[in-house]
């Protein structure tokens, strides 16, 4: 998928069956940087491409978005990017 303000692709190394990158793309390196800097509409846009993207792949059955943020987080690459995974059950988030 792809428009003014999103880029989105298959993961390379994928954790689910569906696992979609959306990255925005302007320059941020994280969530907290992009609700920070970005403008309304280009907020407004990337998180709609979410629901946008879902519909595309029929994702009708449900679907989890991450995003990490800094380190301990476990963000691993220092662009805004969004996981968008799905296409089996996918549990809980953390084990506790």
């Amino acid at each position: 998928y792809e428009d003014d303000y999103v880029y989105a692709f298959e993961d390379i190394n994928p954790q689910a069956p569906v696992h979609v990158l959306i990255i925005p793309k302007g320059k941020f390196c994280s969530l907290k940087d992009f609700s920070s800097k970005a403008d309304d509409v280009t907020i407004l846009k990337v998180f709609k491409s979410i629901d946008k993207i879902a519909n595309e792949l029929n994702l009708h059955e449900g679907y989890r978005v991450i995003s990490n943020i800094g380190e301990t987080g476990g963000q691993e690459v220092p662009h805004f990017h969004i996981h968008l995974l799905a296409g089996k059950r996918l549990g809980r988030l953390i084990n506790v």
